[in-house]
């Protein structure tokens, strides 16, 4: 063991400037067993520097190499396991515990021992001992207990002052040993003698030492007398050094006192920048101008450059109020009084502009009265366009006041639909009535006084009209394929299978052909002025109040798969309730309530055509799909088309007469009325049956199909293969018509030996051999 200490100090440690004190073989508890070395060690500068270093043996087994070192500090427990018996195991607790087994009990005492001694000199008793043998523990008190009280500490170090006092031979000692020895013949024989001869040549020295340090005693004097003025300057310096001190110890504070200041001036700087930036915030996202206040309270909302500097003022007003405060502004006073300024500044600017616009929707609804007989004369309607262009000057107010003041947006929306009615309504009506007179004077002129009582009473119009819609208030069969051909393309200006019926008698008409073609322009004039009125119209309330004018293809779609058309209008009560609709819906049912007596009119006048001629019907057929089809392509869910598609709607019911005998017969049954009753019914007996279907026999029916295929013809454009596709509509649309009649009449005339005076195939030949003639 000593050769391997040996070893250790020669390589590892003194390179290191380090002494190793004690050494102990080891391997850890509970693995295979890999042997290496705990020393303890001490560094030979100061400040003395204690470790315990992990040392293992390389693989090769040429040297030694240093794996793991630990400051004794970091030591926090002992542990031998056991203090009665013998055991190789000890722990040592540093960050973590490592658990040992020594190669021999001895060796373990040893490093203990060691361990424990450093402790007591360096670290001041810092390390617990634990089931450590009191034996070890006792050795260095003993010695301090029989050694004076100023050399307790010399040995209380005891073998570690042995251990501290070793010091390495150089090569120079050895070389003076070797040459000590090699003159002395008994140097290694006789150990003792050589060692006394030694200390004779010692003493010599020392004497020889003394002699020659009496003989300089007055150099001794002479430097003890140096020592002495050396002292003295000394405690000069040690002065100059304590002022100096002092002096730099008050320029210490007064930097800590400037350093302090400094800092609370940065802390200063830091807070004044950011308050100036709170400051400049408010400042450039709350502050309005005085032109803009000053536009808000008393702007003037009649002329261009007024309206512009208050849609300016307005917009800048509502930045203002929308800025995003950060957390603790609310609380500012300033911030307070600003937004209640903001406040007051809406809503006078609100109650201003509110009713600026009151004024001009009166004003402009009196202007436009007093036009109405200039139009009397003439079947055209007065233009609103100067009124639409000079309320779209407002329409960026209008926005505002609808993201600002929306209770004040919604009374403008209902004052403005409220005066817009009655104007429309003035003008329509005597739009209408100059029609009926052009109508009724054409009747006149055919027939001479077969017609002296048109036009009749608006009452008796509007009976006649209501009559025409039949019982049920629903349409089937060909009222479904009418919509079916507007969406598959083909558009709603076809005419539908149903109307065939009727085609056979209208050859019979009394009116000429000049009466027709004057009845044609006089109802083409009445749809081409109602058609920019309306568009107009509804372009104008979508830009004016702000509103979204196309809703969703699904919103569009009306036709149910059973064939029936609901009602596309609401009634005129639901529109108090339009201001909680959709933007999408606001459009249509603001219009509806604009143009309610629109429908009524065309219902009225539809009826009056009726009347004079049944022939009418066709050219009104045709001209009101054509203007649904052109209705719908610039906007499928306008009003205009709505209205159009319904008043289509009443011109085919009273196209086919046929159709309304069976829709009556469906009325009463579904009225409760049972089936195999219906022909007690005194409008709807057999006999009625037989009448209606003897109206249409197989003869006339083909004869109208002809006719209708000429006219559809005529109005389609020139690409056969979208002829074709409409007339094999018709046909599928006929046929299944018919096949819905004969079941009608085998469920409520059963047994009766009715059917209709041609078939399903004899229809089918019809179709084709007359589209094989053209």
């Amino acid at each position: 063991m000593t050769a391997i200490k040996h070893a250790l100090q020669r390589d590892i440690f003194t390179p290191n400037d380090e002494r190793l004190l004690s050494i102990v073989n080891v391997c850890k508890a509970g693995k295979k067993k890999k042997n290496c070395f705990l020393c303890a060690t001490v560094t030979t500068e100061r400040p003395v520097q204690v470790r315990v270093v992990k040392v293992k043996k390389s693989d090769k087994g040429d040297f030694y190499k240093r794996q793991m070192a630990w400051e004794l500090r970091d030591l926090a427990e002992v542990d031998a396991k056991d203090a009665s018996k013998e055991n190789p195991e000890f722990d040592l607790h540093f960050e973590k515990v490592y658990r040992w087994v020594a190669s021999s009990t001895a060796e373990k005492n040893s490093f203990i021992s060691c361990i424990w001694k450093l402790n007591q000199r360096y670290l001041r008793k810092k390390v617990e001992f634990v089931n450590v043998s009191s034996q070890l523990l006792e050795e260095l008190p003993k010695a301090e207990e029989s050694a004076p009280s100023g050399e307790s500490q010399s040995v209380a170090g005891g073998d570690e002052d042995a251990l501290d006092d070793y010091q390495e031979l150089n090569a120079r000692e050895e070389q003076d040993i070797e040459g000590m020895m090699e003159v002395c013949e008994y140097a290694i024989s006789n150990a003792e003698a050589f060692a006394e001869k030694l200390s004779k040549e010692l003493q010599v020295l020392d004497g020889a030492n003394i002699h020659s340090i009496m003989a300089s005693e007055k150099q001794v004097n002479i430097l003890m007398q140096l020592l002495d003025e050396a002292l003295s300057e000394v405690d000069t310096i040690e002065g100059k050094m304590s002022s100096y001190e002092e002096m730099l110890q008050s320029v210490k504070e007064q930097m800590d006192q400037i350093s302090q200041s400094n800092r609370l001036i940065q802390i200063s700087n830091t807070n004044n920048g950011k308050l100036l930036d709170e400051i400049q915030f408010l400042v450039n996202y709350m502050d309005l101008s005085k032109g803009h206040i000053r536009a808000l309270q008393e702007g003037d909302l009649s002329s261009s450059k007024g309206i512009e500097a208050c849609i300016n003022a307005s917009e800048a007003l509502l930045q203002c109020m929308n800025v995003a405060l950060r957390p603790g502004h609310e609380k500012l006073m300033a911030v307070k009084q600003q937004q209640h300024l903001f406040t007051e500044l809406r809503d006078t600017f609100a109650r201003r502009l509110t009713n600026h616009l009151n004024n001009v929707f009166v004003h402009q609804g009196h202007d436009q009265s007093s036009m109405l007989s200039q139009h009397m004369a003439e079947l055209t309607l007065p233009k609103h366009n100067p009124l639409h262009r000079d309320l779209l000057r407002y329409a960026k107010l209008m926005e505002w006041l609808k993201n600002t003041q929306r209770e004040k947006y919604e009374g403008l929306s209902r004052t403005y639909v409220d005066y817009m009615t009655r104007l429309y309504e003035r003008e329509i009506k005597d739009f209408f009535e100059v029609a009926k007179i052009k109508m009724a004077g054409t009747a006149k002129e055919g027939k001479g006084n077969k017609f002296a009582t048109l036009p009749r009473k608006e009452s008796a119009l509007k009976q006649e009209t209501e009559s025409l819609h039949g019982s049920s208030g629903k349409l089937t069969g060909s009222t479904s394929s009418l919509n079916k051909l507007a969406v598959q393309g083909s558009s709603s200006r076809r005419s539908q299978s149903s109307s065939l019926l009727d085609m056979g008698n209208m050859s019979a008409s009394d009116l000429d052909v000049a009466d027709r073609t004057k009845f044609d322009k006089i109802f083409e004039q009445v749809l081409s002025e109602l058609e920019p009125l309306c568009l107009a119209e509804q372009d104008f309330i979508s830009k004016f109040f702000k509103l979204q004018q196309h809703p969703t293809l699904a919103q569009v779609e009306v036709e149910e798969s059973d064939g029936v058309v609901p009602s596309r209008q609401p009634p005129p009560g639901e529109y108090r309730h339009f201001i909680s609709s959709t933007e999408k819906d606001m459009v249509r049912l603001m219009m509806n309530k604009v143009f309610q007596s629109i429908e009524t009119e065309l219902n009225s006048l539809i009826a009056l055509g009726d009347k004079i001629d049944s022939f009418h019907s066709l050219y009104m057929l045709v001209k009101m799909s054509h203007h649904v089809w052109t209705a719908e392509n610039v906007d499928p869910a306008s009003y205009l088309s709505t209205t159009l598609g319904n008043v289509l709607v009443t011109v085919k019911r009273n196209f086919d007469k046929c159709i309304h005998f069976f829709e009556g017969v469906e009325a009463r049954v579904a009225q409760g009325v049972r089936e195999d009753e219906v022909s007690y019914q005194l409008a709807f007996n057999k006999q009625e049956l037989r009448k209606v279907i003897k109206e249409y026999p197989g003869k006339e029916v083909k004869k109208g199909l002809d006719n209708l295929y000429k006219k559809v013809d005529k109005h389609l454009c020139e690409e056969e293969s979208l002829l074709q596709v409409v007339w094999h509509s018709m046909q599928d649309e006929f046929i299944r018509q018919y096949k819905h009649f004969e079941g009608l009449i085998g469920r409520c005339y059963p047994g009766s030996g009715i059917t209709m005076e041609f078939t399903i195939g004899d229809m089918l030949e019809y179709f084709s051999s007359i589209a094989q003639s053209h």
